[in-house]
């Protein structure tokens, strides 16, 4: 593969977490990242008080408003502390932070739904003081809409999240430039932008890579840095999320069919961490 002697295949440009499972969430410069991935992504969700489920954009029909909520930590902590609590901007602007009393209170109204703001997972996604903690309920609710490709056609379906955590599947998500470029060309009418495909790592490839770069990766390990290392495992099937209207990104339904056409549906790929380390913006990545 190209890159894989001679230099490296790209550069981390930028990096993301999601605080809060399927709000919008926070760009950075720098993040630790352990088992758990970067660190305070995905380490709270609101759950539907009425049957238990995990809330996700995965199923508009029901969280129609989700994606107009941004979550980002109030402080960011140090491998061993507690995790900070979470502030979450409402779509009319007003704050709520996980350490106020109400503040499942002030969620549910903004959302017309009943919800409880939990924190979850082990090790070092322990909750700090004022933010209530119990075990993921584990269950979330996908819709498919109806279109050629997908595994189902204009139905809802139930799938379960890992153990002890709120993620959908892997704890890292990688997508790198040159995915995007294809998919502008496949598409041009279509606004490819990382912010519908929610990665925590956009790698900027180098100029020799085109097409859907980062599925060649599958079954190597990449090396970030020092001391990180990212063992990728598999593509990342998209969904109805990617679709969605969010801030100034239109509803688009061929943001969807365009991966459906042309990649079997994937878009990035998932990792999982076989070493710790630090990751920064600007870091070369390297195939082993």
């Amino acid at each position: 593969m190209a890159g894989s002697v001679s230099g490296p295949v790209g550069s981390v440009v930028t990096l993301w977490r999601y605080p809060v499972k399927s709000m919008l969430g926070e760009g950075l410069n720098a993040s630790t990242v352990s088992e758990r991935g970067l660190r305070g992504d995905r380490a709270y969700a609101l759950v539907d008080s009425a049957d238990g489920k995990i809330a996700s954009a995965k199923n508009p029909r029901k969280w129609p408003r989700v994606f107009e909520f941004r979550a980002a930590l109030v402080a960011d902590a140090d491998p061993g502390d507690s995790l900070p609590a979470v502030r979450i901007t409402l779509p009319n602007g007003d704050l709520v932070t996980s350490e106020q009393a109400d503040h499942d209170e002030r969620l549910s109204r903004a959302l017309d739904r009943a919800v409880t703001l939990q924190a979850g997972g082990r090790g070092d996604h322990q909750p700090g003081a004022g933010s209530a903690r119990h075990p993921p309920v584990g269950t979330a609710e996908e819709y498919w809409p109806d279109m050629d490709g997908l595994d189902y056609r204009d139905t809802v379906t139930d799938f379960d999240l890992p153990q002890d955590t709120f993620f959908d599947c892997a704890t890292v998500h990688v997508l790198t430039t040159a995915t995007l470029g294809r998919l502008r060309e496949l598409s041009p009418r279509g606004r490819f932008e990382v912010r519908r495909f929610r990665p925590n790592i956009v790698v900027e490839t180098s100029d020799r890579a085109s097409g859907f770069a980062e599925d060649a990766w599958i079954g190597h390990t990449i090396r970030i840095g020092d001391q990180l290392r990212l063992s990728i495992t598999g593509p990342c099937p998209r969904c109805v999320m990617t679709t969605l209207a969010q801030a100034d990104l239109p509803k688009d339904s061929s943001i969807l069919r365009t991966a459906a056409q042309h990649n079997s549906v994937n878009v990035g790929v998932y990792a999982s961490v076989t070493h710790n380390g630090k990751i920064r913006r600007g870091d070369f990545i390297w195939l082993a």
